[in-house]
């Protein structure tokens, strides 16, 4: 049984924690806290968990990191919502973070969520080597070679037309993949796993990202706009290149098919029985939002 909620409660416990301790001027307080507070399914903090799970670590060793890795997520929302980026009103079903107060404060507010999601992160519980192996993979999955780089490349890539799937892939390894892959490796590296299983791990976040986008993809099609809290056909609309548009939707069910099964023999690989990595990845491809 998938212990997502127990998960969810854990990491939003300790947002909780740090934030309550955050000296931030009130806005931007507020602010920071909206896009937090929106909830949302808390993929890449229940993925540091999961592997803690997996390997009989206590989950609070990983709340800091988890904590940190889901503000840098939010704070990558807020920005993509913006005018200048999507240009989205409605979030997680509610007022986008620049609709509900202004656009100069939800710059602000990711900016203040992106810089001390790193201080964040050196509350964790373990070694100084450990964190700064963890900050680096955090900075380097957040940041040009990874989903800051991803973003712009798909944002270049609407305005001239991508009509490759290796190129599309490659934009989401980046964009959606690189924190799903730090979640992973994160967790393994503060459960003391060796090094075969984190390079399995690795490459469990590389398939569950992918298959994580192309799922999203096809509920833009399929989905119910009340569920995923946005307008059905948004991306279309907006001519972005999905896996539905290059595949047609078939083929994005069997190019997502095709990701789990990689998953799975990564999982199958690791020197530990990892059902809860096995629950999390039938929940991204059965999601409904």
């Amino acid at each position: 049984m998938i212990a997502l909620m127990e998960w969810k409660a854990q990491v939003e416990r300790a947002l909780e924690s740090f934030m309550t301790r955050l000296d931030a001027p009130e806005q931007l307080r507020a602010s920071m806290r909206y896009s937090l507070d929106a909830g949302g399914k808390r993929v890449r903090p229940a993925l540091i968990y999961a592997v803690l799970d997996a390997y009989g670590v206590s989950r609070t060793k990983g709340d800091a990191t988890a904590a940190a890795l889901e503000m840098i997520h939010t704070y990558s929302l807020i920005h993509d919502d913006l005018p200048a980026m999507d240009d989205d009103d409605m979030r997680r079903g509610r007022k986008t973070n620049h609709i509900e107060f202004d656009e100069a404060t939800a710059i602000l507010a990711g900016d203040a969520l992106l810089t001390n999601a790193f201080t964040c992160l050196l509350e964790t519980d373990t070694s100084a080597d450990i964190k700064v192996q963890l900050l680096e993979r955090l900075a380097i999955a957040a940041g040009a070679a990874g989903m800051v780089g991803g973003q712009l490349d798909d944002m270049l890539g609407e305005r001239g037309g991508i009509d490759d799937v290796e190129a599309l892939e490659s934009i989401h390894r980046r964009k959606t993949g690189a924190l799903l892959v730090f979640a992973v490796e994160a967790g393994g590296i503060l459960a003391g796993a060796n090094e075969d299983d984190v390079v399995h791990l690795q490459r469990y976040g590389r398939h569950l990202g992918i298959a994580f986008q192309i799922q999203d993809d096809i509920l833009d099609v399929t989905g119910d706009a009340e569920k995923i809290g946005k307008p059905v056909g948004s991306d279309e609309g907006n001519d972005k290149a999905t896996y539905p548009k290059l595949l047609g939707l078939e083929g994005a069910k069997t190019a997502l098919a095709a990701q789990v099964q990689a998953a799975e023999e990564a999982i199958d690989a690791l020197s530990v029985e990892a059902t809860t990595l096995k629950d999390l990845l039938d929940f991204v491809v059965k999601r409904d939002h």
